[in-house]
């Protein structure tokens, strides 16, 4: 399979928290990836800003450093390396200061006709600071571009503020809200699977699907990020933004067109479907978790430095979508930390054959399982009923058809990160794969009663050992529905 790469103009990416570990960890080597791949001309700049008083040679040693932590061996070419680094460019910044603006404004200044990216790898609290300082500094015109990620926002309330802050600056058409699940290729072939086929589309729907599976398991704590999360919890971590996403892309409606606004309208019909959870319901349709001490590990409480802390580090959800296509079909949703395996995968589990011709059988009809593996190797398998080979007898197993996109590519090919991607659908001006300021607001106002009802409940989350599936409940809450969870598998 041969593969294309298209470069994109040429753009001024300014990342603010330039020095932050998601710009060392994830933004910089993503970039580098693109540009060694040829995809970023040669004439792109990208500046860091942040409050360190350091020199531009400083700035490109310790990025040096993080390229080497987090790229493979075989991808640190000198070659590439030396190219990269020339590109970038380093600037103390403090962006309570508008002398900082006015400094950028002079950097930019060289190309003002160039794409220009403002990345906010901040904390959320700057954000309405930095845009309107990037307005004051005039910064902010045709071919501006902001970048925010998460949380976007803490509630329905923070974030229509937010979006309020921001928008009185740049247009909707201008702000990219990242969620680096929708840049996974997967998902990104979700979309093709039903509307590129005539196989699924005439069976997506509660006719023929039993119930959908989204799982996002982790086998780490919360580690470095405890003081965060203690605030936060797995429903807005991950729930609010990842799984609702994963969601709305399984249930959505063909959108006239594939553009980003036609793909987006119908993803906010789906978030105004979802029915309500609130007071008993909420108990009833979700379960929360808190993982316990192992020998090698501390508890949740001990990690995040709170005994008493109420947050989960694990749910589960039942949810349903009050559509035609989706009566009936419940959509059962899973995160956690500290879980038997790092996996994250959206199964469509569809109802047995109404007629069994096969009389009594020494092995079980499974349903049909479409599996969609986001992580770690992301691919499809469709898992049939077939004869199994021999003169044994007529017996029955489940066995998959496996496609694995890495192992569908040429040799020496590597499957590009979600940011790779991401970034480059910023440059080119594509907001398909990104959120609208609805969306994250009607995702909130559904999530919003699910947490007051468990404050207003007073129940602590469920304890669950380490290296599980998580808490009994949400096996249970499974079982009352005569369904059980799929494995977690790495």
């Amino acid at each position: 399979m041969s593969h294309i790469i298209i470069p994109v103009a040429a753009f001024d990416l300014v990342i603010f928290g330039g020095t932050g570990d998601l710009a060392l960890r994830k933004l910089l080597p993503a970039l580098f990836r693109r540009d060694a791949a040829g995809q970023i001309p040669a004439e792109a700049r990208i500046i860091g800003l942040a409050l360190n008083q350091q020199t531009v040679e400083d700035y490109r040693a310790q990025v040096a450093d993080a390229l080497y932590t987090h790229l493979d061996a075989n991808e640190r070419q000198t070659d590439a390396l030396e190219r990269f680094l020339g590109r970038l460019d380093y600037y103390p910044t403090d962006v309570m200061s508008q002398h900082s603006f006015q400094v950028l404004a002079e950097v930019l200044a060289a190309y003002p006709e160039r794409i220009r990216v403002y990345y906010l790898a901040v904390a959320p609290a700057l954000f309405d600071d930095i845009s309107h300082g990037l307005a004051t500094a005039g910064l902010t015109g045709k071919n501006a571009r902001l970048v925010m990620e998460k949380p976007l926002g803490h509630d329905y309330a923070s974030a229509a503020r937010l979006n309020a802050q921001v928008g009185d600056v740049f247009d909707e058409h201008a702000i990219y809200r990242i969620d680096h699940y929708l840049g996974k290729e997967t998902v990104q072939n979700l979309m093709a699977l039903r509307f590129a086929n005539a196989l699924f589309e005439p069976i997506w729907n509660a006719q023929c699907i039993d119930h959908v599976q989204i799982t996002a398991a982790e086998s780490l704590g919360v580690g470095s990020r405890g003081g965060y999360y203690d605030t936060a919890g797995a429903i807005r971590d991950m729930v609010q933004n990842h799984l609702l996403q994963l969601l709305c892309l399984i249930a959505i409606e063909p959108p006239y067109r594939f553009e980003a606004d036609a793909v987006r309208d119908e993803k906010l019909k789906v978030l105004r479907s979802l029915r309500p959870l609130s007071g008993r319901k909420v108990l009833d349709h979700t379960v929360r978790g808190q993982y316990l001490a192992s020998s090698s590990s501390p508890a949740y409480t001990e990690e995040v430095g709170n005994p008493a802390s109420m947050t989960e580090s694990y749910v589960a959800l039942k949810v349903e979508i009050d559509s035609w296509r989706w009566s009936g079909v419940p959509f059962y949703l899973r995160t956690g930390k500290r879980l038997k395996a790092q996996s994250a995968e959206i199964a469509i589990v569809f109802k047995k054959p109404s007629h069994l011709m096969f009389g009594e059988l020494p092995t079980p009809i499974f349903p049909n399982v479409l599996s969609m593996r986001l992580q770690p190797d992301e691919g499809l398998r469709l898992h049939i009923m077939t004869k199994e080979p021999g003169p044994g007898g007529f017996r029955l197993h489940d066995i998959p058809l496996d496609m694995a996109f890495a192992e569908r590519q040429d040799a020496g090919w590597r499957m590009p990160d979600a940011y790779e991607r991401l970034l480059m659908d910023v440059v080119r001006g594509d907001q398909t794969l990104f959120m609208r300021g609805d969306e994250v607001e009607a995702a909130w106002q559904w999530i919003d009663p699910i947490i007051d009802a468990w404050q207003a409940s007073g129940s602590k989350p469920e304890g669950y050992e380490p290296n599980s599936s998580g808490p009994i409940s949400a096996i249970e809450m499974m079982a009352r529905d005569g369904r059980r969870w799929r494995e977690i598998e790495a």
